[in-house]
């Protein structure tokens, strides 16, 4: 089948011939990809890091159609349009056990140890397969697992109807975390990024205000314009930056929260004015990772689905890129060298180029 393989720094391969996963176990599922889309930390492997397992095929976010089950497969069947949850974990370590799955130690997902979803076909258990509704579009299924991403931070953190939020960065994450925000019941919501075209998407998706923080340096300062001088109830992270990941801290009120969803993959340096925020406007400091909760998958997935039946969360404005499998090594490329600006990038690998 024809794939994605990543074999080093910034080494992505199309391929033709990379074996279609086969039913080995009894709940083993067959998912023929109708798309999949290429994720931040993709990104950041791709560029920075490189694969866990040298040739492994790529990819993590995606939907399709099952097209085979193993012998002890009872919820699912050939023909159901579905979305596979990607993450891993152990079942048996301390934080499985105590019903934390986002925080087992073995954690992962496909396309670090097993085969992922940038090819024609990949393979999941039964376990890992959420159905999908007729009134979600390939498209929109593709946001499902990052979507689930952010309501999965946000639900550790004590968000409640009435409160101000900020938002920092535009990618696709802080612009799904705008509409989770006002689905939370925010009364406002503040998004700061450096790019206008994205800033535009948050308006859309209902941002109250946008900041450009490349044409206003002194973001925290208007944000305190905004809060009477307060700050606001919840400070999230998207970026991803270093320094996004420092000034982050000088938004919240005191008292307030803090939610990292983003991964910056590299040091963090704090000046003392943003350290002392921390401590002398006792803030509260939220990290989240994946997208997983008891009972697994987590309540983040099926309530993603509900909000998208219903039209709440509205996705169609991130994608930015449709690509074939055969233009993916290109695209990789023009991502990391910003010769194209994008949002979402949506793979088809049924599409031939």
């Amino acid at each position: 089948m024809r794939s994605l393989n990543l074999y080093g720094v910034q080494d992505l391969r199309f391929e033709k011939e990379t074996p279609e996963p086969k039913i080995e176990n009894d709940d083993d599922v067959i998912i023929k990809v109708k798309a999949a889309g290429i994720c931040g930390s993709d990104i950041s492997r791709y560029a920075k890091l490189g694969p866990y397992v040298k040739g492994m095929t790529f990819g993590h976010e995606f939907t399709g159609e099952v097209i085979a089950v193993g012998p002890k497969v009872k919820k699912v069947k050939e023909g159901d349009r579905i979305v596979g949850c990607p993450t891993f974990v152990c079942g048996k370590c301390l934080s499985c056990v105590s019903g934390r799955p986002s925080q087992c130690r073995d954690l992962h997902v496909i396309g670090a140890f097993r085969p992922g979803a940038f090819a024609e076909y990949t393979k999941l258990p039964e376990s890992h397969i959420i159905l999908l509704p007729e009134k979600i579009n390939w498209d929109c299924a593709v946001f499902v697992e990052p979507s689930s991403v952010v309501i999965h931070g946000l639900y550790r953190t004590s968000l409640k109807p009435g409160a101000e939020v900020a938002i920092l960065g535009a990618g696709s994450i802080g612009l799904l975390a705008v509409q989770w925000a006002k689905i939370f019941g925010a009364k406002k919501v503040y998004v700061i990024d450096i790019d206008d075209k994205k800033l535009d998407i948050a308006r859309e998706l209902g941002a109250d205000v946008t900041i450009n923080a490349k044409k206003n340096n002194k973001v925290h300062e208007i944000i305190l314009t905004h809060t009477d001088g307060l700050g606001v109830d919840l400070a999230i992270e998207c970026a991803g930056s270093p320094i996004t990941s420092i000034q982050v801290f000088a938004l919240p009120r005191k008292g307030g929260e803090v939610l990292f969803l983003g991964i910056p993959y590299a040091d963090i340096h704090f000046e003392r004015f943003y350290f002392e925020k921390i401590v002398r406007n006792e803030l509260t400091i939220f990290g989240s990772w994946n997208a997983v909760s008891a009972p697994f998958p987590g309540k983040e997935w099926i309530t993603t689905i509900h909000y998208m039946s219903t039209k709440k969360l509205q996705v169609e404005p991130l994608i930015s890129h449709r690509i074939s499998l055969s233009e993916g090594p290109e695209v990789f490329q023009k991502i990391i060298n910003r010769k194209i600006n994008a949002v979402k990038v949506i793979i088809y690998p049924e599409r031939v180029q």
